[in-house]
This record gives C-alpha cells, sequence and structure tokens, in this order.
C-alpha cells in the first residue's frame, strides 16, 4: 500500500535556514521537494568523490573474496585484516583511503607498463637471445637481415625456392607461423612474399626480466590495497555521508526567498504517521508551517509500505515505477500471478529445487542485503516445484513414465491443458485487473464513472459462461438464450452510453464506440500475450528431454568413460537450459505484469519516490 502523506508549507527566517534543515536532517522524515537546482563546481566535486568512495567499496568487497578464494586454496585459515591491520598500519580511515588512492593510482600506471612490456615481449620472443648490437656490425660489413613470419605451410612450400636466391634461417615456429631472417647485400631488398616484420631492439629476456619486476611491484601496491579492506565499511559510510551533504546542499538551494530575500518558502512531505513527530520538531524550532493533505495537484513523494510477502515483490514492481500517490499500489495484488507465472515458465520439478537451494543458500550466506532476493527465489522456485510435478517434469524426466507414478500419470497436465490453462489465467488476471481500476476509479471520482470498464466485465464474463456453462451441463444459459443477450445488451449499453457520465449521448455513443474498437483488438491482444506461458514452459521441458536423450545416447559403451560423457553432457546441456529457462522466466511474467496487468488495472505511475533529509547509516 501507498503511505499516506501530509504536505508542509514552511516559512523560515534566512538566518535560522540552515540550521533548520540540519534538524530536519537528524530527523529524518521530511522529504523537501527540490525545485530550480544546478550543480555548482563544488558539487561536481562532490559527485565525484562519491562515486569515488563508491568504486572503493566496490573493488575492496571483490579484493575480499579473491583473499578468501586464495586462502580457501592454499588450505589456510584466513586471518581478519581487521585484526592483524587496522591498529597498525593505518592512524584512522582518511589515511586509509589516502594510501588506497594512491596505491590505485600507482597500481593503474604499473598495469599500463606490464600491457606494452607484454606486447614488446611477445613481438620480440619469436626471434630468441637476440642482439640488437650486431644488425649494426653486420650493416657496416655490407650485409642487411630482413625479418619475415609466414604461415608454416606457406614457408615450407617457398622454402627451398628462397633458400637458393637468399641466405635463409628459420628463428623459430609457433602453432601456425613460422619466423625467419634472409640475409642479403647492402640495401638489396630480397622478392619475398611474406608479412616483414620490425627488426627486434632487444632480447626478450631483458623485457621479461623488467617485467618480473613490475609484477613486484604490482604485488606491492595490491599488498597495500589489501590492507584497507578493514577501512572499507568506512569508505562506504563516508560515501553516504557525501551522499547526504550533496542532498542536504540541493535542498538549501531549493527555498523561494521572498521579502528581500528574508524569508524562505519551502514544501515538504512526511508520512501522515508520523506528523506529531515532525511538528514537534518544527514547533521547537520556531518555523512557521501549514498543514495540508495532498491534492490531485501535488507531486507527491511515493513511500510504499507493504506486508513481508508483498515487500518482496517491490523489487520486481521497481524495475517499472513506483505507483502514482492517490491510486492503488498493485504490489501484493501482482506476487502471486508473477510467482505462478515464474513456476509456469520454468515448468520443471527438478529446476525448481535448485532454485529453492539456491535461494536458501543466498539467505543464509548472502547477508541482510540479499534476503529479499533470496526469499524471493526460494518463492519462485517453490512455485516451480509444484507446476513440474503437475506438468510430470524433473530434469527433463517424464514422470509419467516411471513405475513409481503409475497410479496417477493420467492426473499429470497434458499440452491441451496447459494451453487452456495459460489462458484461464490470462482472462482471470484480466478481470481481477479490472476489479481493481473499479474500485481505484470509485475511490478517486465516484462509482459513475466506473460504467464503461463494468460494461466490458459484464460482457466478457456473460461470454466467458454462455460458452462453458452448456458444456458443463447448466442449461438456460448459453450464446443463443435470451438472458445471456440481455446480459450483453446492458454491458454494451453502458460501454456505449455511460462512459463519460455527464455528457452528450452521441458524444458519449461516439467516444464509446471508438474507445470499444481499442478495447477488442487490445483485450484480444492481451489474452493472447498468455499464450507465452504454455509455449515458454513447453520449450524449456523438450529442450530438458533432448539433453537427456543426447546424454544417455552419445555415451559410449565403455562404462568409466560412458559415465563421465553422460554426466558431462547433462551438466553442460542442463546448465544451459535452466540459465536460458530462468532467464525467460524471470522477465516474461514481469512483461505480462507491466503490460497487460497495469493497463487492465489502470496503472499511473510516479517517478518520484520518498526521500527525505536524514543521516544515511550503511546497512
Amino acid at each position: 500500500m501507498i503511505t499516506p502523506m501530509m504536505k508542509y508549507s514552511l516559512i523560515l527566517y534566512h538566518n535560522d535556514y540552515q540550521e533548520f534543515l540540519t534538524r530536519l536532517q537528524d530527523l529524518g522524515l521530511v522529504d523537501i521537494t527540490i525545485t530550480n537546482w544546478e550543480t555548482t563546481d563544488s558539487q561536481r566535486a562532490l559527485m565525484t568523490q562519491i562515486e569515488a568512495y563508491r568504486q572503493a567499496g566496490n573493488r575492496l568487497r571483490e579484493l575480499e573474496k579473491e583473499e578468501a578464494a586464495q586462502a580457501s586454496d592454499k588450505g589456510t585459515k584466513q586471518v581478519s585484516p581487521a585484526s592483524t591491520q587496522k591498529s597498525t598500519t593505518y592512524p584512522d580511515s582518511k589515511t586509509a583511503y589516502e594510501a588506497y588512492r594512491q596505491a590505485l593510482a600507482r597500481l593503474e600506471e604499473l598495469n599500463g607498463e606490464l600491457n606494452r612490456l607484454t606486447k614488446e615481449i611477445e613481438e620480440l620472443q619469436p626471434w630468441g637471445a637476440f642482439d640488437a648490437s650486431q644488425l649494426e656490425s653486420l650493416r657496416e660489413g655490407g650485409i642487411d637481415l630482413y625479418f619475415y613470419t609466414l604461415f608454416t605451410k606457406e614457408y615450407e612450400a617457398h622454402r627451398d625456392e628462397w633458400s637458393q636466391r637468399y641466405a635463409l634461417s628459420e628463428i623459430s615456429r609457433d602453432s601456425l607461423r613460422t619466423y625467419f631472417i634472409v640475409a642479403t647485400p647492402s640495401r638489396e631488398e630480397p622478392e619475398i612474399d611474406a608479412q616483414p616484420m620490425k627488426a627486434p631492439t632487444a632480447d626478450y629476456r631483458s623485457k621479461q626480466a623488467e617485467a618480473d619486476q613490475i609484477r613486484d611491484k604490482i604485488a606491492e601496491q595490491r599488498s597495500i590495497l589489501v590492507g584497507c579492506i578493514p577501512y572499507r565499511e568506512a569508505f562506504e559510510q563516508e560515501g553516504l555521508r557525501l551522499t547526504d551533504q550533496l542532498h542536504l546542499e540541493k535542498v538549501s538551494q531549493s527555498g523561494h526567498k521572498e521579502a528581500d530575500d528574508i524569508l524562505i518558502l519551502l514544501e515538504g512531505w512526511a508520512p501522515a504517521e508520523k506528523q506529531q513527530e515532525v511538528e514537534a520538531v518544527l514547533e521547537e524550532t520556531g518555523a512557521f508551517y501549514l498543514k495540508e493533505r495532498p491534492t490531485p495537484e501535488d507531486d507527491v513523494p511515493v513511500l510504499l509500505k507493504n506486508g513481508k510477502f508483498a515487500r518482496l515483490f517491490e523489487l520486481i514492481g521497481n524495475f517499472y515505477a513506483l505507483p502514482k500517490y492517490g491510486t492503488m499500489d498493485l504490489t501484493r495484488y501482482f506476487g502471486p500471478f508473477y510467482m505462478i507465472f515464474f513456476g509456469f515458465c520454468l515448468a520443471d520439478a527438478g529446476y525448481g529445487l535448485l532454485l529453492a537451494l539456491g535461494g536458501l543458500y543466498l539467505l543464509l550466506k548472502g547477508g541482510p542485503k540479499l534476503n529479499s532476493v533470496a526469499k524471493l527465489t526460494m518463492l519462485c522456485g517453490g512455485a516451480t516445484i509444484v507446476f513440474g510435478f503437475l506438468m510430470g517434469s524433473f530434469f527433463g524426466i517424464d514422470l509419467k513414465t516411471l513405475p513409481i507414478f503409475a497410479g496417477i500419470k493420467d492426473k499429470f497436465l497434458v499440452t491441451d491443458d496447459l494451453f487452456t490453462l495459460a489462458i484461464a489465467l490470462g482472462i482471470f488476471q484480466l478481470l481481477f485487473g479490472m476489479t481493481l481500476k473499479v474500485i481505484t476509479i470509485t475511490r478517486q471520482f465516484g462509482f459513475k464513472y466506473t460504467f464503461s470498464t463494468l460494461g466490458w466485465m459484464i460482457v466478457i464474463v456473460s461470454s466467458l459462461a454462455a460458452y462453458l456453462l452448456p458444456d458443463m451441463g447448466v442449461q438456460g444459459f448459453a450464446l443463443q438464450s435470451p438472458a445471456y443477450w440481455v446480459c450483453a445488451g446492458i454491458g454494451l449499453f453502458m460501454m456505449l452510453f455511460l462512459n463519460s457520465p455527464g455528457k452528450n449521448p452521441l458524444v458519449n455513443f461516439g467516444a464509446g464506440l471508438w474507445n470499444t474498437y481499442n478495447d477488442v483488438t487490445g483485450i484480444l491482444g492481451d489474452v493472447l500475450s498468455y499464450i507465452r506461458l504454455f509455449a515458454i514452459g513447453l520449450s524449456g521441458g523438450i529442450l530438458a528431454l533432448v539433453f537427456n536423450q543426447l546424454a544417455f545416447g552419445l555415451s559410449p559403451d565403455i562404462p568409466v568413460v560412458g559415465a563421465i560423457v553422460t554426466l558431462i553432457i547433462l551438466l553442460i546441456g542442463h546448465g544451459i537450459n535452466l540459465f536460458m529457462s530462468t532467464l525467460s522466466s524471470f522477465v516474461h511474467p514481469m512483461r505480462l505484469t507491466f503490460v497487460e496487468f497495469y493497463k487492465s488495472a489502470g496503472f499511473e505511475s510516479t517517478q518520484r519516490a520518498f526521500k527525505p533529509l536524514k543521516h544515511s547509516e550503511k546497512d
């Protein structure tokens, strides 16, 4: 749900302005509307610092993982850097950050030098232990050396011919090419169809020695970075502090100055449930304020407040946009559908089990930041297990063929069932979205503005009932029955003549006719979009079955080798299929949510999230 907000219009004396903003930042409950903000040079520098601290935290986090992995590979117990270096290496985090910054800059220089040397070594190595000073001696003696490279097959085809004409010597060769030199009298360039190379300027071994020295220096700088790992949290916290400072400066520039710049006007927002705390601070500061509820014209910041289950799906909803203030937060409503659609798309109990176990591992090892992702993964994995068993698939194995499931093999869903289920889920979600739209419009404008949507719902529900009820043995309501035509007529009348209450009936009819055309084509396309659930689930199951057949069909009859080959094909095949199917199962339900469901529910978005002045703390 969307947290109710209160609007505060604030009038401040200019001398009290900064102190007042500092008090609001300490309170951490008021979002000040930022207007007319233009970045200054100091603020641009501040943003650069914030990004540098953010990158420092990320780099040190990755470095810490690398160190832990290296310690694990060596079979040694990892010792916390905080306990061994923080108290002796740097007196405080500022000194540590300066050391980190200098080491990082030096490391970039050294890596550039190492890359240059590596390229030189690659160019010099084919020529072996070469003394460049001998080139000048030979040249003074009237002999020039020319350096070439050529594909080995072509070199061998022309070698005898060239050897008869020139003094040719092969120096080295690799898997593709041969490197050779040709000696000729001074200034007589040989006529050889090969790629000329620059004459080496040094022995590659001297360059390798230089590269080894650079690597030692890189290791020294890396050790300095490792010594900064205990200060990673301090760096990240400093980045958050600077972010708060930047926010405060933005707010400071947003006040409207009046009465010869003596008074400053601000607009602020706070959760309605926190108004007593906010007003207590306003009274203490002596600020003059007016309090009122938001109007439809206001750009109100949005703060979502959902239960434990719905909060997990805010991560999905944030990929699109926040709901506009005054409308309905659809998170709690699309969450169960998203979970079901994910399971429908992946549709393999084995894959679902892997996802659930992966989510559990992430929950135990990932830390607080990944709790929501871990729980969402476990929920989607659980839904996949359920749909996998309903469809009779476990790592591509058809459960209907196993003796243990012989008694219930007729209960598994077949292709026709899956197609029908996908369409049924789509129709149900669209109707559910229309119901939510009716509720939202009723709250905002009144029930009479919902007649057009209600008319559509009546037509759709009555048509479905007239089509399905006779097949279920219920008579009296069919497509040819008067009862159906009465219901359909009522729905059409509401759609065509009651879509804009208070307007001329002819205007309503014209608008309703146009809207009906758009809605018919739109709803038909929306319903057909849900076929993707059936198609994605079916394709993933078929690929899993194919990989199983390949694994057992291509393995040789040699006992140990056959088992290894089978295992390799299964791991690679199912790994690829799991990755691609999981990606599709993540994206396509999201598309159905943001396009089909949001449209049917009348979703309205905003880009302004509730962002109060506060002192941020690292999670």
